[in-house]
């Protein structure tokens, strides 16, 4: 790739994309989720309901800010949104983050009726669509450049 064809970040810190920067926080707090989940449904322990709960609610607003940054990305340059992977990229991550504020007020009810089924099945499939949507980033990074300085 040319140095006048790359694919910038439009939000970026000292030339640092956002959106990379964010993302760890959410996919690390959902798997988290789905492990106290399968903790709690083990073992009936409180604490790993509440565990999840807290989980959700710093995977939600990491999510959310991590979609802000990408969302700008996205709207801010036509070169992101030319990538084969960048739709299919923006609507899985919509899908997380909306399974995840779900499963976020799904816990909000008593332990029990929080985590089984409903709140465990809610974390499972969260968990499931992330290698898919990490891959598709990847590939938008790794393939095509976006955000990479040269």
């Amino acid at each position: 790739m040319q140095q006048d064809m790359r694919v910038r970040s439009t939000a970026q810190i000292a030339g640092h994309p956002i959106h990379p920067m964010l993302v760890p926080i959410p996919i690390v707090c959902f798997i988290g989720a789905l492990l106290t989940d399968i903790a709690y449904v083990a073992s009936a322990e409180m604490m790993w309901a509440d565990f999840s709960a807290w989980l959700l609610v710093v995977g939600v607003t990491f999510g959310v800010l991590a979609a802000i940054a990408g969302l700008i990305d996205f709207l801010g340059n036509r070169l992101v949104r030319a990538q084969t992977p960048a739709w299919p990229h923006l609507i899985g991550n919509a899908v997380v983050l909306i399974l995840a504020i779900v499963n976020l007020l799904i816990h909000t009810r008593d332990a029990w009726t929080s985590v089984w089924p409903t709140g465990l099945v809610l974390s499972a499939i969260t968990v499931l669509i992330l290698p898919v949507t990490g891959w598709l980033g990847w590939a938008m990074v790794y393939r095509h450049g976006v955000g990479v300085a040269r």
